[in-house]
């Protein structure tokens, strides 16, 4: 069994566990392609479902199976780890890449890990409750730079990544047309991106040149990076469609 086929049976025995159980019960973090297949199964599922990553326009989500008749309140098992160096002066530069490289080398499961938010030399390491605990206490130091760790309660937290934002023009909403200009794709290595299941909106994974993208979508184009769409629908005189990509830094 492939890695996509363990991935469908994993969630849909989650969901009927969910469903027979009567509670509440949820995935790891699920990347990209993971979150392809979960909206592919969508009406294979037992239950109604909810994803969150622990902030706003988070890229990695756990899902959430949710029994029709349910009726206590929940929360996702989801906490940030605040990680801070402690000498900022003599601190690295350090990048989403240094302290997850350092998460892993703690052996942990990168199921268990969300985003990683970079901010002002700080990391906001999103993670299952479980292991929130061991990474506090084992990690210390991420390459050269000693850092002191606190647990955090996602609902007490403001983090927002940053963005480089650019207003253009299109000729339509068009996937195509939306990803070629945020890149400087020619149409033509537009579509092979499309073609090659590397463009997903909204964590879902498409292929069709043709499909528009609704203002405030979330496109990630996989080795080039991710934006927010954006368009108030307003056009130029020459007809060309208004547009603002907002680009996570």
């Amino acid at each position: 069994m492939d890695e996509q086929e363990l991935c469908k049976k994993r969630l849909l025995d989650l969901s009927r566990q969910a469903d027979r159980k009567g509670i509440v019960l949820f995935s790891d973090f699920l990347n990209l392609n993971e979150q392809n297949i979960y909206h592919s199964i969508q009406s294979e599922l037992y239950t109604p479902t909810q994803c969150c990553g622990g902030y706003e326009h988070a890229e990695r989500q756990m899902i959430a199976f949710i029994p029709d008749a349910l009726c206590y309140e929940w929360d996702y098992p989801i906490v940030c780890v605040h990680a801070v160096p402690q000498y900022p002066k003599f601190a690295e530069e350090l990048t989403h890449r240094d302290v997850l490289g350092a998460l892993m080398h703690l052996g942990l499961d990168r199921g268990k890990i969300g985003d990683i938010v970079m901010q002002d030399q700080m990391a906001y390491i999103f993670c299952e409750d479980t292991i929130a605990a061991f990474i506090t206490e084992q990690l210390s130091q991420i390459r050269h730079t000693a850092v002191a760790l606190s647990i955090e309660d996602t609902s007490d937290l403001q983090v927002q990544p940053h963005f480089f934002e650019k207003e253009d023009m299109i000729a339509s909403n068009r996937i195509d047309a939306i990803i070629a200009k945020a890149y400087h794709f020619s149409r033509s290595e537009a579509a092979q991106y499309l073609y090659e299941e590397k463009v997903f909106i909204n964590g879902r994974c498409i292929t069709n040149c043709n499909q528009s993208c609704e203002s405030g979508a979330i496109v990630s184009v996989r080795g080039k990076g991710r934006f927010i769409f954006e368009t108030s629908q307003t056009f130029s005189k020459k007809g060309k469609l208004r547009v603002k990509f907002s680009f996570y830094i």
